[in-house]
C-alpha cells in the first residue's frame, strides 16, 4: 500500500499562474483564464518563489464566508530549478509536527506521550509542549519554523529579518537554563538543499543567537518535507552546516 501524506490537501484544490502579491497576504493567480485572489498566511519574503508565471497550488478555504476563498499552499519550481513543489503555508509545520508525533515518526520525541498545542509558559505561548508519563523526563518545548529558502545547497532560515524569531531563541535558551528540553522544528518544505543553517546573510543577529542557543543546549531538528499535489509527507532529518 502506498504511504498516505501526513497532511492531505482537501479535495477541490486548484493550480494557477502567479501574477502578483499585494500587501503580503493577498496573491493573484490566473486559473482557467480568470483572475483569482488567494490568501497567503506567509509573512516572509518568499525570496525567489514569487516570479510571474510560476505555478501556484491553492486549497479551498474551510470557512465559506472568508473573503478570499482560497489558501496559498505551494509554489512549483520550474524545470530548470528542479521541478518540485515548495510548501509556503506557515501553519504546516505545526500541523505536521502534531501528525508526525502521533504517527511515531519523531525519534527525538521518543518517550513522550502527550502533545499540547500553543502551550503557555509565563507570558509566552510556544507552539507545542511534549510531556511524558515518566516524571524524570523533563517537558520538551517546541517552536516550529517554516523553511522555503535554499542558497548554495543550504536550506536557510529566516528569509527576512525577524525580531520575533530572535525572541524565540532567547526564550528557548531560558527554558534550557531552567532544566527543560527545548527544540526548534524547522520544516524544510522543498526538495533541494542538503543541509540546514541560519541565514546570516539575511539576519546576522538571528544567526548569532542560533549558534548561541545550540551552545546553550537548545536542540535543532531540521526535517525535510515532501510536498505533492496530494499533500505533505515528513522526510529525512538534515544535517547542520558547519558554523
Amino acid at each position: 500500500m502506498n504511504e498516505l501524506p501526513l497532511i492531505p490537501f482537501p479535495s477541490g484544490c486548484i493550480t494557477g499562474s502567479f501574477v502578483r502579491r499585494v500587501k503580503r497576504f493577498s496573491v493573484e493567480i490566473v486559473h482557467n483564464d480568470a483572475s483569482v485572489w488567494v490568501h497567503s498566511n506567509n509573512s516572509g519574503s518568499m525570496l525567489g518563489l514569487l516570479r510571474p508565471g510560476m505555478q501556484v497550488l491553492a486549497s479551498p478555504a474551510a470557512n465559506p464566508d472568508r473573503k478570499l476563498k482560497w489558501t496559498h499552499e505551494a509554489v512549483r519550481m520550474p524545470d530548470f530549478a528542479g521541478d518540485f513543489w515548495v510548501g509556503v503555508n506557515t501553519m504546516t509545520p505545526n500541523r505536521l509536527l502534531e501528525a508526525a508525533f502521533h504517527a511515531g515518526k519523531l525519534p527525538w520525541a521518543d518517550g513522550y506521550t502527550v502533545l499540547r498545542r500553543e502551550a503557555k509558559y509565563g507570558d509566552s505561548r510556544l507552539d507545542a509542549r511534549l510531556d511524558s508519563d515518566n516524571a524524570d523526563r523533563p517537558p520538551l518545548w517546541i517552536e516550529c519554523k517554516n523553511v522555503t529558502m535554499v542558497e548554495d545547497d543550504v536550506a536557510c532560515f529566516p528569509d527576512a529579518a525577524t525580531e520575533r524569531g530572535q525572541k524565540h531563541l532567547r526564550e528557548m535558551m531560558g527554558l534550557v537554563e531552567k532544566g527543560f528540553r527545548a527544540a526548534f522544528f524547522y520544516l524544510v518544505q522543498r526538495a533541494d538543499g542538503n543541509c540546514f543553517g541560519p541565514a546570516d546573510f539575511i539576519d546576522p543577529a538571528y544567526a548569532e543567537l542560533f549558534w548561541q542557543a545550540l551552545d546553550a543546549g537548545v536542540e535543532v531538528y531540521p526535517h525535510r518535507a515532501r510536498v505533492t499535489e496530494q499533500g505533505i509527507y515528513l522526510g529525512e532529518l538534515l544535517p547542520l552546516r558547519c558554523r
